[in-house]
């Protein structure tokens, strides 16, 4: 893992689960000492956040946590649940058999790292996952449009996999869809795909109150 992603991924961390608070001021010297690094992949860590919209560069401040309300997260899941919906209905419809037993080899190999606790690979395998039903829409557009997407949500899909137990259910969930698609039943798998992402929006909400107490404001 390139350095500036083992940044961006601790400060998302701790952005997403409330222990840097909107407004914090990240010195790029100070991160650099703390995880013994050169400020060029501390910037890039930044430049990554800001893009996510955790982070906002002001002028003669520099980067600061950037406020994000519970409304605004969850606004984004509803967003995300729609655009996920689209892009799994026309995955059932249009994956070869080639496309579809690929997505299941995936769900299988998530298999240990839910039995281990590995949250990071799992959120690795879980982009390959989604990636996969996204490239089976046979529809360059919208593939476009659902990775943007994911990317701007990217540290909040992440965090709600901290949750305990998440992981577990998550998977289950991806089984109940892999079905599906595997039947080409669209509009079954665009159901069981809106109630994955509104599980992982509440999952987030859950994950932020364990370790702030607050709402899922970051």
């Amino acid at each position: 893992m390139l350095r500036s992603e083992r940044i961006r991924l601790a400060l998302a961390d701790e952005i997403t689960s409330g222990m840097l608070a909107p407004g914090t001021q990240l010195d790029e010297q100070q991160l650099g000492d703390r995880f013994g690094a050169s400020r060029t992949p501390v910037r890039e860590a930044l430049r990554q956040l800001a893009a996510e919209g955790l982070v906002e560069m002001r002028p003669r401040r520099g980067a600061v946590v950037a406020a994000m309300t519970a409304e605004r997260v969850f606004e984004m899941f509803e967003l995300s649940a729609e655009i996920e919906a689209l892009c799994v209905r026309l995955a059932a419809w249009r994956m070869t058999p080639l496309e579809r037993s690929a997505l299941r080899k995936i769900h299988e190999e998530s298999a240990i790292l839910v039995e281990n606790g590995d949250v990071d690979e799992y959120d690795r395998l879980n982009w390959r996952f989604h990636d996969a039903i996204y490239e089976g829409t046979h529809n360059a557009f919208i593939v476009e449009q659902a990775k943007l997407l994911r990317e701007r949500m990217a540290a909040f899909r992440r965090a709600q996999l901290r949750q305990g137990g998440r992981p577990a259910r998550s998977r289950h969930e991806h089984g109940e869809l892999v079905e599906a698609v595997m039947r080409g039943d669209g509009e079954e798998a665009s159901k069981l795909m809106r109630a994955h992402m509104f599980n992982a929006s509440n999952a987030l909400e859950g994950y932020a109150r364990l370790f702030t107490g607050r709402d899922a404001q970051g």
